[in-house]
């Protein structure tokens, strides 16, 4: 028996790779299926299954791009509907990999279609369960992403207790865990910090699976939910319908250009320019209308978030790293990606072309400026929840995750001096980026966010209302 958990940081998501006497399945691929792929190839074992946990919402899976390189079936568990051939199992349906046994537990709750894997040993006794996004370590899967209305929350959220209550509390203590989310990802609500677990670890320490009624573990999954990222729904789609090969989309993104070439797609419609470059690098110096998603961050998660799958992207990126951004950017439904300025932000300035910066000050230079500037304004990028926590008094709460919608960007005047902060420094630069480009200019970016700020001496404030 062999087992490997492929994890992506940036996405907080696990894939897995079980073996056994040269036969293997890859269980939630990750879109660039190279690794899978390797791997099988180093160990001489034949990728017999590739398993579908449930339809993701966070990420673009790599099963079709895995199927077609090795011809292996897609398995989903009951309920699932795709617009591609797939196998739809049973519950309870067993597959056999080499001496082992893969048993498919249906398990809905986080979606209809949701299932667990559990996996036997060579004398059939239950080794390790691949729970997806039914179990988490400290959290269960948000029952809130359910597509087209068909059921709601509380419904999802009664099923999945019953999913727990009736799959997962009644295996033996002993039985690893592995989730396919780690702390981090929007798919629950508050993941703990390790990527696996034990069924009995599980049974004392996590919230949901205490004992509590159905109509309290209801309250207690759906209270607190933050809205689900916006790309989700386009996940979900993408992952039912289809999707171009990762091998063409890298084919036409890593198109490099020369600056008059770069110039005139910018002057195309739906065109946004993304810098990929490191956040500190960003403010230095960069190219007028760019917006900044630095590579060093969560960057697909928030380029779901911000930026239109209708548009075309163009890149800025750090030379060597054009190959790695077309990658991650796919992998969370991005394909429209039309080249990236060839030599980089460096070519450009070289070039003699019209440059921006945004202004970097440090915690302590806030400090000073906050009593003697009458139109100072805290800009604080961070979430709702987090500013609740504790925030610069009088300060403007605008989430980064909503910077695009006009309501919110109509609060802020033309006369205002805009001191924007995030936690540690990274959103705040993306969000200036954003100001920069809806065309306000008078802004500053805190450097080390609130975790900064609060050395200082400046007044401290909480959200009570919220917090409560």
């Amino acid at each position: 028996m062999f087992i490997q958990q492929l994890y992506t940081n940036c996405l907080s998501e696990a894939a897995y790779y079980v073996e056994s006497e040269g036969e293997c399945v890859v269980i939630d691929p990750m879109r660039d299926v190279d690794a899978y792929i390797n791997l099988a190839r180093e160990r001489n074992a034949t990728i017999k299954y590739i398993f579908e946990t449930h339809i993701h919402a966070d990420f673009v899976s790599g099963h079709l791009d895995l199927a077609k390189a090795t011809n292996a079936p897609i398995v989903y568990g009951p309920n699932a509907s795709t617009s591609f051939p797939i196998y739809v199992a049973k519950d309870r349906e067993q597959f056999k990999i080499g001496k082992l046994v893969l048993e498919v537990l249906h398990t809905p709750g986080h979606t209809m279609e949701s299932s667990c894997f559990l996996l036997k040993d060579t004398q059939g006794k239950n080794h390790c369960i691949f729970t997806g996004d039914t179990l988490f370590v400290g959290d269960v899967g948000r029952p809130d992403l359910a597509q087209g209305g068909e059921v709601t929350q509380e419904e999802l959220a009664g099923k999945l207790y019953d999913s727990l209550q009736e799959k997962i509390i009644p295996l033996a203590d002993d039985v690893l865990v592995y989730p396919a989310h780690g702390p981090g990802s929007s798919c629950g609500k508050n993941l703990g910090p390790e990527t696996f677990s034990t069924i009995g670890e599980q049974k004392t320490t996590n919230y949901a699976l205490q004992q509590q009624t159905k109509e309290q573990f209801t309250k207690a999954v759906t209270q607190g939910l933050e809205a689900p990222p916006k790309y989700f729904p386009v996940n979900v789609r993408i992952n039912k319908e289809g999707y171009d090969l990762l091998q063409t989309v890298l084919q036409k993104g890593m198109t490099a250009l020369s600056i008059d070439a770069f110039k005139q797609l910018l002057k195309q419609p739906k065109t946004v320019l993304l810098d990929t470059r490191a956040a500190a690098t960003f403010t230095i110096g960069f190219i007028p209308g760019s917006i900044s998603i630095g590579l060093e961050g969560r960057f697909a998660e928030w380029a779901g978030a911000l930026l239109s799958f209708d548009e075309n992207i163009v890149l800025v990126c750090e030379q060597g790293k054009e190959e790695e951004t077309i990658t991650r950017l796919a992998r969370v439904g991005f394909e429209k990606i039309t080249g990236y300025l060839s030599g980089g932000f460096e070519a450009w300035q070289q070039a003699g072309e019209e440059i921006d910066m945004i202004i970097d000050v440090e915690a302590d230079e806030l400090a000073m400026d906050l009593p003697h500037d009458d139109n100072l304004v805290v800009v604080d990028v961070r979430k709702e929840t987090e500013f609740a926590e504790g925030h610069v008094k009088d300060a403007v709460n605008l989430p980064l995750a909503e910077m695009n919608d006009p309501g919110l960007i109509a609060n802020i005047e033309d006369r205002d001096n805009l001191y924007v902060h995030c936690a540690g420094g990274y959103r705040s630069v993306i969000a200036s980026s954003i100001l920069k480009k809806q065309g306000f200019h008078n802004l500053r970016n805190v450097v080390g966010g609130f975790e900064k700020i609060k050395e200082q001496k400046i007044d401290i404030v909480k959200e009570n209302s919220v917090l409560n």
